[in-house]
């Protein structure tokens, strides 16, 4: 069974919901700034606020900050945020973890002490150092319930179980459970969840990292793939007097300005997102390839600098959007790509990723 709080929301008030911060305290500032954040708020903190990103010790503070500052803070664990257990139950492999992690929040507290994963000889000495100076850290990340039960909403990491008292779910699935919006659950209240980013629901729709809200489904999913995506960003959710809308914030910097309006009249949408990579050719054209996604079982026209042709296998080397986008004069994108023959690949400001041609480009 998780732990779950239930909590009195005054709905009168803004309630934001920031997953998946994924140890980037900078964005995580920006985006507050961004959605005007007040301790008049409820904030919810909805798990992984470490790994992936360069500062999880800074966001595990800043939170705690947070926290102390308003009581109505609220903050969910997340599977990224209990990596600690692997030291303590002795899982070898997480010495080759953090070898290949280099942002984890592992490396960051040995890094505080002047050291390397190459300074110790095995998990246990590993065990010594964080018991001794991280305990502190690791106490309040362990303390944090896995869901906020709200009259209207279920707050939770990854998602609930398909059963009559969702309460019961098991902990691996409440902070790891993949694709839960392709799945269903019985609880009457809206669930919000982060975990799995939102653009892997997109293989057949327009590549975007936004928020999917579903209310009669009821369920949101918030998981931008910040620090994970190329694209990726940061989202806040935001619900007041019962309407919902959104806001992000990225790590884009390069900027141009569209010179002239262009209509896509391809109609082609899509993203591709792993483990779906392995593909069939379909139809070879000059700037991309129309392709079949063999898991998937779709067609989708790929841009030809991203497959790759390994003996007998062919691939996409990686997500990509599949989507053509229509621009207008004026306009300022993000660029996200601009190094492949014929089209760039950006990012509107309403989050929309894909393709246009160059010329229209400033």
């Amino acid at each position: 069974m998780i732990n779950v709080l239930n909590i009195e929301i005054d709905y009168s008030k803004r309630m934001i919901v920031i997953s998946d911060i994924h140890a980037n305290v900078t964005l995580f500032k920006e985006l507050l700034d961004k959605v005007n954040y007040t301790e008049e708020d409820y904030l919810f903190v909805n798990g992984d606020l470490c790994e992936k990103g360069p500062n999880s010790l800074e966001v595990v503070a800043y939170v705690r900050e947070l926290s102390n500052q308003s009581d109505k803070v609220f903050v969910t664990k997340g599977n990224c945020d209990v990596v600690f257990r692997y030291v303590f139950d002795g899982v070898e492999g997480i010495i080759s973890y953090m070898k290949k992690q280099r942002h984890s929040v592992l490396n960051e507290m040995i890094q505080e002490h002047g050291k390397t994963i190459d300074d110790f000889a095995n998990v246990q000495e590993l065990v010594t150092l964080y018991r001794e100076h991280f305990q502190n850290e690791i106490d309040w990340l362990e303390s944090l319930p896995h869901a906020y039960e709200t009259e209207n909403h279920i707050i939770i990491h990854a998602g609930i179980s398909n059963i009559v008292n969702w309460r019961d779910t098991e902990e691996s699935f409440a902070l790891s459970a993949p694709a839960f919006y392709e799945k269903e659950h019985q609880a009457d209240q809206t669930v919000i969840v982060g975990h799995w980013p939102v653009v892997n629901y997109r293989a057949q729709q327009i590549s975007s990292n936004n928020p999917v809200i579903n209310l009669d489904k009821r369920i949101i999913a918030l998981d931008g793939g910040n620090q994970i995506k190329r694209d990726g960003q940061l989202n806040a959710l935001i619900i007041e007097n019962e309407n919902y809308s959104y806001t992000y914030v990225d790590e884009l910097t390069d900027k141009a300005i569209i010179q002239k309006d262009h209509v896509d009249t391809t109609g082609r949408v899509g993203t591709v997102t792993y483990p779906n990579y392995e593909l069939k050719l379909v139809l070879e054209e000059e700037y991309f390839t129309l392709c079949e996604n063999r898991n998937l079982g779709i067609q989708q026209w790929i841009k030809n600098e991203f497959i790759s042709v390994e003996d007998d296998t062919i691939s996409s080397k990686g997500d990509l959007s599949t989507t053509f986008l229509s621009v207008t004069k004026g306009e300022e994108v993000s660029v996200v790509n601009n190094a492949c023959a014929g089209y760039a690949l950006i990012k509107r400001m309403n989050g929309e990723v894909g393709w246009i041609p160059k010329t229209i480009m400033g």
